[in-house]
């Protein structure tokens, strides 16, 4: 290891010469990320033998001196606002949060109020000891808007950074359930592809050939309802965007209620009731719940899994389906 001081100062000893800074830096304070070193390089931050340094590439030589100043967390540009949440598990490092279908994760265009950062933000105020200088939650992963279930949020950087190299690991354990509109063949599997974004449309992402980033998604079939729907367990290896609803449409079963990757597959049958029918097809929200999560607590080194029940409307949507 280098040689540390409780001031922030490494000094680089001999097994280091010739590593890029950031690494050196990010190596002898394993509580800072990578990440934050070449933020504070930047912000003039680093001083090398009582000398300002900026360059995240510069390689290291034996015996220099480096110190880190790292300021005091800024408050968050979100507001806090209070907003209930369904916390399933907090401790001082983190928290699982069973979001609602119909809140977005990080504010964003359009959606600066009522999501879960501002609760969050409410919920730990005095408890945030900055995530990347800024007194902020430390959104680890993140699901869709119209998504409900399970969230891990990190209260500082060192959980942050743990929990952001197990997802990064795939050692995470997280399992969704899904209703989607056919039947999977086979009724288990594993699809295993790139996912990019669309090359028709911007919106959308896709299984792609190439300029994608790999994408595995292993899933069961639960339950199938008279050939028109199926209740599908999906046990995520990684983590893209909209990757369940882009593997799943991919086999020719697009999620009920999902709008952005809907097809023309719906349950058409003159046999089903008008009435049951309408209500399937029009279903409000991708029929997605991301139901169990299980990680390693960053600090206490035990395995911690979580499940969820399952929404009401999924629950009244289940019991729709097997009226079909």
């Amino acid at each position: 290891m280098a040689d540390t001081e409780n001031n922030n100062i490494a000094i680089v000893n001999k097994s280091y010469n010739g590593w890029r800074i950031d690494k050196f830096l990010s190596v002898s304070f394993p509580e800072v990320s990578r990440s934050q070193i070449q933020r504070l390089l930047k912000d003039d931050c680093i001083t090398k033998d009582g000398e300002i340094i900026n360059d995240s590439s510069y390689k290291v030589k034996e015996n220099e001196e480096f110190q880190l100043f790292i300021p005091e967390p800024e408050d968050a540009n979100p507001e806090p606002e209070d907003i209930p949440l369904d916390i399933v598990y907090e401790d001082e490092d983190l928290l699982v949060v069973n979001k609602p279908a119909g809140m977005t994760v990080h504010p964003a265009p359009g959606a600066y109020h009522g999501t879960l950062v501002n609760a969050l933000l409410f919920h730990c105020r005095g408890n945030l000891s900055g995530i990347g200088g800024v007194k902020r939650p430390g959104i680890v992963h993140r699901i869709d808007k119209d998504t409900s279930g399970l969230l891990v949020v990190a209260k500082n950087d060192m959980t942050h950074k743990s929990l952001c190299a197990q997802f990064a690991e795939h050692s995470i354990e997280r399992t969704y359930w899904a209703m989607v509109f056919g039947v999977l063949n086979p009724l288990e599997g594993r699809i295993e592809s790139l996912i990019g974004r669309s090359p028709y449309n911007r919106k959308k992402m896709a299984v792609v050939r190439k300029n994608g980033k790999e994408a595995i998604t292993n899933y069961k079939t639960i339950k199938v309802f008279k050939n028109f729907l199926s209740l599908v367990k999906c046990n995520l290896e990684t983590g893209r965007t909209h990757q369940i609803r882009v593997h799943l449409s991919s086999q020719g079963c697009n999620l009920v209620g999902d709008q952005l990757y809907e097809k023309s597959k719906k349950i058409v049958s003159s046999s089903v009731d008008c009435d049951l029918k309408d209500f399937i097809n029009h279903f409000p929200r991708q029929a997605l719940h991301a139901k169990s999560l299980g990680f390693i607590h960053p600090r206490k080194k035990i395995f911690l899994q979580f499940d969820s029940d399952l929404p009401r409307d999924f629950n009244e949507l289940i019991e729709k389906a097997d009226l079909l």
